[in-house]
Parts: C-alpha cells; sequence; structure tokens
C-alpha cells in the first residue's frame, strides 16, 4: 500500500519499511494532507467547512500540445498567500497556518512570513479564530497556538526561533486520531467555551 508523501508500508515479514528518498520539497506535505483529511471529514459529518487556500498565481505561458494535455510553463506569485486554511465553524471564521519542522528544539520563526502574522492578527481582532498549527515532525508532536499566544512570545522576545518547551507549556496538543487524524477543534471548542 502506498502512503502520502512516498511512504510505503511493505508487509512481508511483518516489517514497515519508508521510501528514503522522499523529496525534501514535499516535506510538510503530511501535516497538510492530514489537515485536509481532516477537513474533508468535519464537512462529510456536517460539522465545519475549512478549506485549503490556493496559492493566488498568475499563468504567464502554457504550452498547449492538444486540447486535454496544456501544461503550465512559466507563471509567478500574484499577491504574498496570507494563509493556509480558513472556513466558518458554528457560524465562527477560523483562519491557520499549518506548519512543519524537522527541529526537535525549536520552531524557526523564518517559516511563517509577517503578513501571516499580521493576518492572523486581524482576524483575531475582528473576533475570528486565529492559530498556527505546528508538527515537530522529528518528535511527532503537533501544537495548536493561539494568536494571542504567538504574539505575546513575539512582543516579549527577540529570538528567531520559539522553543518546544514555549509549545509544551502554551500551546494546545494535538493527539492522532482515526477520522478525523488531527482533530482540533476540539481545542478550538475549549478555546471559545464549547460551541
Amino acid at each position: 500500500m502506498n502512503y502520502p508523501n512516498g511512504i510505503i508500508k511493505q508487509t512481508s515479514h511483518n516489517k514497515i519499511t519508508y521510501d528514503s528518498n522522499l523529496s525534501h520539497k514535499n516535506r510538510g506535505m503530511t501535516l497538510e494532507y492530514e489537515l485536509n483529511q481532516s477537513n474533508e471529514y468535519y464537512r462529510e459529518i456536517d460539522k465545519a467547512y475549512i478549506y485549503k487556500k490556493p496559492t493566488p498565481i498568475k499563468i504567464v505561458k502554457v504550452d498547449y500540445p492538444s486540447r486535454d494535455k496544456a501544461v503550465i510553463k512559466e507563471a509567478y506569485f500574484t499577491v504574498p498567500s496570507t494563509t493556509d486554511y480558513n472556513g466558518l465553524y458554528n457560524g465562527k471564521y477560523i483562519d491557520f497556518e499549518a506548519k512543519e519542522t524537522q527541529s526537535k528544539t525549536s520552531f524557526t520563526l523564518a517559516n511563517i512570513h509577517p503578513h501571516q502574522i499580521e493576518h492572523l492578527k486581524n482576524i483575531d481582532k475582528h473576533s475570528g479564530i486565529a492559530f498556527i498549527i505546528v508538527r515537530f515532525t522529528s518528535l511527532n508532536e503537533t501544537y495548536l497556538l493561539t494568536i494571542q499566544k504567538l504574539l505575546n512570545h513575539l512582543s516579549n522576545n527577540d529570538k528567531k526561533s520559539i522553543s518546544i518547551d514555549f509549545f509544551r507549556k502554551e500551546g494546545y496538543l494535538l493527539k492522532d486520531g482515526y477520522r478525523p487524524r488531527i482533530d482540533y477543534l476540539k481545542i478550538v471548542d475549549l478555546l471559545v467555551g464549547g460551541l
């Protein structure tokens, strides 16, 4: 059976192996895949409508070898994208960014852009629910950190990263599940007083 990101499960001799030739460009896709699956489940059970936002691009050059086989040859980003996900849950607007890191000790702030932080800050200012989800892949730990906690950290620190200890103390650990794989709405319920 093939799994996302080239992970291959082999059942011979009850041994699981993984493809060591995973592309660096696909790093971070596991969290995205699991969030997409979780959001699909939320839609299936009519719990929430949250989607991955498309990256805004302008197509400049397309090769048309045939009508049904168009290939984009050149494109560029039209504007900086805001965050990864947005939608509605029980009448509340939700907006968040999802990131992964291989580090066992910290999350580098260079992984989240200032305009994304400003966007989440504005969502929060207008009574939306704003947060980031960060997965420490080497530790198999995933955290939800509210924009308020992130902003508080940024205003009180001049470090270029956030330690895993900060996530453990101030964030919310998201445990792996089956359906949904990442039940972040359980934490959202806690944050807004039990929607």
